[in-house]
């Protein structure tokens, strides 16, 4: 990476490539990246994107993007990940009715998505029934 392009990194990142670097710079052989540096460039995916934090740390993009797909867990099933629902039934057949008979007896009855001809038969059974 180009010295400019390295200071354009922000300091999250900047910190993170040093780690890095004195990582490899204290390695022996090819020892494996520790957990602690690969929890670190887990991380910074999350803010800076797989692409960014995989060039500005040097990583290879498909190791570190299988580190992220670890970390993330298993995809359990869950059941269906779409549900469909019924249309609302209907949206403008909403009304509040109150029964008052010759005694002064009050009844109140709210309906959703009934028709006239539904209404005025439930409310002689209303009145039927005592």
């Amino acid at each position: 990476m180009r010295a400019t392009a390295q200071r354009e990194l922000p300091k999250d990142l900047r910190e993170a490539r040093g780690r890095f670097e004195t990582w490899r710079q204290r390695r022996q052989g090819r020892d494996r990246i520790p957990p602690s540096l690969w929890a670190l460039a887990v991380r910074l995916v999350r803010t800076h994107g797989l692409s960014r934090t995989a060039t500005a740390l040097r990583l290879d993009y498909y190791s570190l993007k299988k580190q992220v797909e670890t970390a993330a867990g298993p995809v359990l099933p869950g059941g269906p990940a779409f549900v469909e629902l019924p249309a609302p039934v209907g949206l403008g057949k909403q009304c509040l009715f109150e029964l008052v008979d010759g005694t002064g007896v009050r009844r109140h009855l709210q309906l959703l998505g009934y028709d006239a001809a539904e209404v005025e038969a439930l409310a002689r059974h209303f009145w039927n029934a005592e």
